[in-house]
């Protein structure tokens, strides 16, 4: 059986937020370009709650 990762809610609703703006076409990236793909928009929302000190699973090595 598979472990699932477990995101605190804090974290859920920031990387809902972050899509929600990718979604409406106004995310953009740290160069300031519009983000065009799901999976940048993604891996922004998950660092922002990084940066915000909420709980997010480590990343896993492969």
């Amino acid at each position: 059986m598979m472990s699932t990762r477990k995101y605190s809610k804090k974290a859920q609703e920031k990387i809902g937020e972050v899509m929600h703006e990718f979604k409406e076409g106004t995310l953009k990236s740290s160069s300031g370009d519009k983000v065009t793909e799901r999976k940048q928009a993604l891996a922004i929302g998950i660092s922002e709650a990084e940066q915000a000190g909420l709980k997010v699973p480590k990343k896993t090595k492969k």
